[in-house]
């Protein structure tokens, strides 16, 4: 059974920063992409960014150039370093892993963890 675990969310104040980390166990297939989507209250989850196992990136546009998504493929983890934080980005942020095998993709979430910008 696939497993994606996240870390690193909490209270930040505007303009601060933090880490994410999505560890994923489970399985030994390599990923296709990975990414970040979020879900504010009252909204819809929506894409953050995402990575491909070649490192192409995706951002979307609130969060370009002060969000940066990367992987460390031997320790199968996906980070999401998010810098100049603004209260807009409180959200609970989920990672995805996707990956194609034998005809059909395999698509797994999170749990999320919770992101709160807030003075």
């Amino acid at each position: 059974q696939v497993q994606l675990v996240e870390s690193g969310g909490g209270l930040v104040q505007p303009g601060g920063s933090l880490r994410l980390s999505c560890e994923v166990s489970g399985t030994t297939l390599n990923f296709n992409t990975m990414g970040w989507y979020r879900q504010a209250p009252e909204k819809q989850r929506e894409l953050v960014a995402t990575i491909t196992s070649g490192f192409s990136t995706t951002y979307a546009a609130s969060v370009k150039g002060r969000f940066t998504i990367s992987t460390d493929n031997t320790k199968n983890t996906a980070y999401l370093e998010m810098n100049s934080l603004k209260p807009e980005d409180t959200a609970v942020y989920y990672c995805n892993w996707r990956s194609f095998y034998g005809s059909r993709w395999f698509d797994y979430w999170g749990q999320g963890t919770q992101v709160t910008v807030s003075s």
